[in-house]
């Protein structure tokens, strides 16, 4: 299709979408009080995924690597399952993707919980179409979500961004960590988390989604 004619001559074109919403209208507090629970129980039982995570999450404990597919045998989480389904719809309605008539589902879901100095370092994630995170536990000056802008690596001579750049034209962003909020992102965005310098416990739910 060719370039829509506009008096502008500057026009934005390929641009990277982030969505950011609360989960649901009411009753997050609960919601979240049992997720936190289950996240913790769910750390203690996982001596696999703790294991795993000495070598590999320093200081924190996911259960990425030992019990990634929470929603298919915890209630509690394929009830988040149902909730997140819902945004994801609405996400990929917003990018204009052509499902072609195919279901969307969650492929993985995996519990992330960073005490101090716990971090999470650049990545993405292959063979899924959309990912997010959902909020659990998010103390007052926790690290949020920092996502990368996806040409870094084509910008070659470019010259350094101006301090006071508009927020479309940086090389990075960084979306806050709020309990009750779903952030969801193209899976091969890349994004990190930086260093937990609180006292308390972030936990969040990271989760893909595939189409078939």
């Amino acid at each position: 299709m060719p370039a829509s004619r506009s008096s502008a001559p500057v026009r934005a074109w390929f641009p990277t979408h982030v969505y950011c919403t609360p989960l649901q209208g009411g009753g997050l507090a609960r919601f979240n009080t049992e997720l936190a629970h289950e996240c913790r129980q769910l750390r203690d039982f996982d001596a696999a995924g703790r294991k795993w995570c000495e070598k590999n999450y320093p200081g924190g404990y996911t259960s990425y690597a030992s019990l990634n597919t929470l929603h298919t045998f915890s209630s509690t989480f394929a009830g988040l399952e149902k909730k997140l389904t819902r945004h994801v719809r609405a996400f990929a309605k917003a990018l204009d993707m052509d499902l072609r008539g195919r279901e969307i589902r969650m492929t993985d879901c995996w519990v992330n919980i960073m005490p101090e100095t716990a971090a999470h370092s650049m990545h993405l994630h292959p063979n899924s179409f959309i990912s997010g995170t959902y909020y659990v536990v998010t103390p007052p000056g926790c690290p949020g979500l920092k996502f990368e802008d996806p040409r870094l690596s084509s910008l070659m001579a470019a010259p350094p961004k101006l301090a006071a750049a508009r927020d479309e034209n940086r090389l990075y962003t960084t979306y806050p960590a709020e309990a009750g909020n779903v952030i969801l992102f193209e899976s091969w965005l890349r994004h990190e988390v930086a260093q937990n310098r609180t006292s308390e416990e972030r936990i969040s739910i990271s989760f893909n989604y595939a189409w078939s």
